[in-house]
């Protein structure tokens, strides 16, 4: 884990890490999960491969999580204690921006109604649904932003990445936030 980017936003700490989000030592880490909560490849299927089964198995008895809502699971063997399983849109499908920031919005709401005081996300929509890498990157970190401003419990958001470009991004975007 490498801080990349870090600024406090009222009460909030917010940084961009270079890490692999399944190591992440907090309350919740969040999932860019598909609609049917089925996580077989990208972040999911790593966090269900690292984390154990009862993760898929928690998250067959949840069902079905509409586009821009997220749902909660308990983490099994990760070092996170839940996982939130947020459902970003797919590039093409429509109305993809609103839809992301529903997404990233429902899932900061969810974390502060169990009282996390601590989540770590991905890019969420950014790898395996295609939505482009800098307009996520902004969209993602202006919510953050806008929710820290109001935020109770929520006292860390550590957004986790591994690919060098978005991880630019993603601290180019924060540096912006910070002149703000």
């Amino acid at each position: 884990m490498e801080i990349i980017e870090e600024v406090l936003l009222s009460a909030t700490m917010v940084r961009v890490i270079r890490g692999d989000l399944t190591e992440a030592p907090v309350d919740a880490i969040v999932n860019a999960a598909n609609s049917h909560l089925q996580h077989g490849g990208g972040v999911a299927g790593a966090i269900v491969r690292r984390g154990g089964g009862i993760i898929q198995e928690e998250s067959d008895r949840i069902g079905f999580v509409p586009v821009g809502e997220a749902a909660v699971t308990t983490a099994g063997r990760l070092p996170a204690k839940h996982v939130i399983h947020t459902v970003g849109p797919r590039w093409g499908e429509g109305d993809e921006e609103t839809k992301l920031r529903s997404a990233v919005r429902n899932t900061l709401e969810l974390a502060e109604k169990r009282g996390f005081a601590t989540i770590a996300m991905p890019a969420i929509s950014a790898g395996i649904f295609g939505f482009p890498k800098a307009r996520c990157a902004h969209i993602i970190l202006h919510e953050i932003a806008a929710f820290a401003r109001e935020a109770g419990t929520v006292k860390e958001i550590d957004i986790y990445l591994l690919d060098p470009e978005i991880i630019g991004l993603f601290a180019e975007e924060l540096s912006r936030i910070r002149e703000v």
